[in-house]
């Protein structure tokens, strides 16, 4: 009994030391990361730009598997195609009480290069058709775009499916 009381100490101790190495940790990532959260009105711009670039719009969140898996797509792109006029923005659709906790720590530890911002507009009866009539509300989904057409995805993608997609908008 002895022995089990003397664990029970060791574990709880030894719990709080790790909650509060996360704690700190969660703390160092809220202020060394800027993130832009927008509502659907202040996004809408980011989703409808003119310029001589091709667009290539991803909304996902942390908690996606599939979202998660083809990050590494959307970053390489981003790596590959930004001097081809390619620009690539990545859309949260996390939760503003997992920001700190969960979308910037993913952010530092995946180092993402492209632009990130989170959307926080409850209403998505008003803002999902606005971004595409089509969109049943699953995640991810793609907007590739220019100022000529304007492409459509609620899919994943593979890197080269992905390019490929990109290049019939660059041709």
């Amino acid at each position: 009994m002895k022995y089990i009381v003397l664990l029970m100490i060791v574990l709880l101790f030894s719990c709080r030391n790790e909650v509060k190495q996360d704690v700190m940790a969660i703390t160092e990532v809220k202020n060394t990361i800027e993130l832009e959260v927008h509502d659907f009105d202040g996004l809408e711009p980011l989703l409808n730009k003119q310029g001589d670039k091709v667009y290539v719009v991803n909304f996902w969140a942390t908690w996606c598997a599939p979202c998660i898996k083809e990050i590494p797509h959307f970053e390489k792109l981003n790596a590959n195609y930004k001097n081809k006029n390619v620009e690539v923005l990545l859309v949260s659709l996390d939760f503003p009480f997992n920001y700190d906790k969960k979308l910037k720590p993913y952010i530092k530890k995946h180092k993402l290069q492209s632009k990130v911002v989170a959307l926080d507009d409850p209403d998505m009866n008003m803002w999902m058709p606005k971004v595409n009539e089509e969109w049943t509300g699953a995640i991810p989904i793609t907007i590739i775009y220019n100022k000529e057409k304007r492409q459509f995805y609620e899919r994943t993608f593979t890197y080269k499916e992905l390019e490929n997609e990109v290049k019939q908008f660059l041709n």
